[in-house]
């Protein structure tokens, strides 16, 4: 029977399905961090249980964590309490941490890939939304809640109800200055912020299978964003390419085996998906958002939807966004003025992404208006970065490289924007509040985050290029 890359991967993990219910699904991986987890080991002191298995855990401090001055004392007290709770759950419960200070430190979905951790055929957890980054692997995986943490932490299982399946083909060949953040966002625009609720999707296509690892992270990352469990594509050479001679990689024979089982990772030729799309590549455009969900995205060489292009349903949430935003309807986007740029998150903080930014901007100067924020995904990402002179590249443009974390990705920590102000970001969400109370967010690719530090506005990346 012909089957899905979803198909092959939840059948070899189910330990029990229960008559009219969910699956006992068994967890290969869990990442934890400081804000989900101390919740969870206390549920587990409460019943007298131990951790059933730590060395499936990996534990990172990331969210609330500051980016400048790391060796000094965390100067917000609920960050510090709480990144100092997941240092001593870690150290009694025997589970590998990397904390502040270590050379592995960084945001849980950068580092779980770039140190081989992340490998096709797995299933893998975390308290955390976008856990659906590592489904750029050929793996499945996705967020759970706090009570869903505990319960892997206690059994190494999981109580889980099969999705339906969508496949997303995207063929053809990208244009000048698209990138893969803008396949997403473009993708979102289409189907809606809840366009793929009920369903895990799996990405396809010429133009995904030529994105490097890096780029199908990005695009994987986003699928919560559309209402989606979670996304996957299917390994292939450039997958096993990235992954051999990292930390954490099979070697040897090791590899050879594990090689020969992540090869036949595939969606089979009549595999039966609930629900298919195609997309054609040539169409999309550098893209940005202009509301308060990520569904509320256009090229940026486009308009504002009118509010009568506006299905009657949605006109309550879209005129409050365009209120929130202080946006017009029916107006361009394209030289609106910008106030900050936030280069980061787990969506685009890898080296690949930096390299992007420094790329365009080396010879240029940010604009007088804008502060630029450069924040790594990793220690690893840091230090090559630094190696590679892109720090001296940012430097010169006024830019600043910051230290890991997840930073104004969400406003938990000391990076937030001021209300009222306009920052393009590079990171997933733009909801009312994300990156501080009334801050304004659009979310961009790195190219079109870097040409607008550059500019002080939203503009097309196609014209300086």
């Amino acid at each position: 029977m012909a089957k899905t890359l979803f198909e092959k991967i939840w059948d070899r993990h189910v330990v029990k399905t229960i008559d009219g219910g969910p699956s006992v699904l068994y967890i290969d991986k869990h990442f934890i961090h400081e804000v989900t987890s101390p919740q969870a080991f206390k549920g587990l002191e409460k019943r007298g249980l131990p951790v059933f298995r730590p060395r499936q855990i990996v534990a990172t401090a990331d969210h609330n964590v500051p980016t400048v001055d790391q060796h000094l004392p965390i100067k917000e007290e609920l960050s510090r309490i709480q990144v100092q709770q997941l240092l001593d759950n870690c150290k009694k419960n025997g589970i590998e941490l990397y904390g502040l200070g270590h050379p592995y430190q960084g945001i849980v979905h950068v580092i779980g890939p770039e140190l081989g951790i992340t490998q096709p055929g797995m299933t893998m957890v975390c308290g955390d939304s976008h856990t659906s980054t590592h489904g750029a692997f050929g793996a499945i995986a996705f967020g759970i809640g706090t009570s869903e943490v505990e319960m892997v932490m206690a059994t190494q299982c999981l109580l889980q109800s099969k999705p339906k399946l969508m496949r997303i083909n995207v063929d053809g060949k990208l244009n000048k200055g698209v990138v893969s953040k803008d396949i997403i966002l473009y993708i979102i625009a289409q189907i809606s912020a809840s366009g793929a609720t009920g369903y895990f999707v799996e990405y396809a296509g010429s133009a995904i299978r030529d994105l490097s690892m890096e780029a199908r992270m990005t695009i994987c990352n986003m699928s919560i964003e559309m209402g989606a469990r979670g996304g996957m594509i299917a390994p292939d050479e450039t997958t096993f390419a990235y992954i051999k001679g990292r930390q954490f990689a099979p070697a040897g024979i090791a590899w050879d085996q594990a090689l020969a089982k992540w090869k036949q990772l595939y969606s089979d030729k009549d595999a039966h998906f609930d629900k298919e799309i195609h997309i054609d590549a040539a169409t999309i455009e550098p893209m940005i958002t202009y509301g308060t969900n990520p569904g509320m995205g256009m090229s940026v060489s486009g308009h504002i939807p009118a509010e009568n292009e506006i299905d009657e349903k949605e006109k309550p949430s879209y005129l409050k966004s365009l209120a929130y935003m202080g946006l017009e309807a029916g107006s361009a986007i394209k030289g609106h003025p910008v106030d900050y740029v936030f280069i980061g998150s787990c969506t685009n903080s890898r080296i690949e992404d930096l390299r992007m930014v420094a790329s365009f901007v080396k010879g240029r100067k940010k604009a007088d208006n804008v502060q630029v924020w450069i924040v790594p995904g990793s220690k690893q990402v840091e230090k090559q970065a630094i190696e590679e002179g892109i720090d001296k590249v940012f430097e010169e443009a006024g830019f600043h490289l910051r230290q890991p974390g997840c930073s104004a990705c969400l406003g938990m920590n000391e990076d937030k924007i001021p209300a009222g102000k306009y920052c393009i970001s590079t990171s997933n969400r733009n909801f009312e509040g994300r990156q501080g109370p009334n801050a304004r967010t659009l979310l961009a690719s790195p190219l079109t985050a870097a040409v607008a530090a550059i500019t002080g506005e939203v503009a097309d990346v196609r014209e300086y290029l």
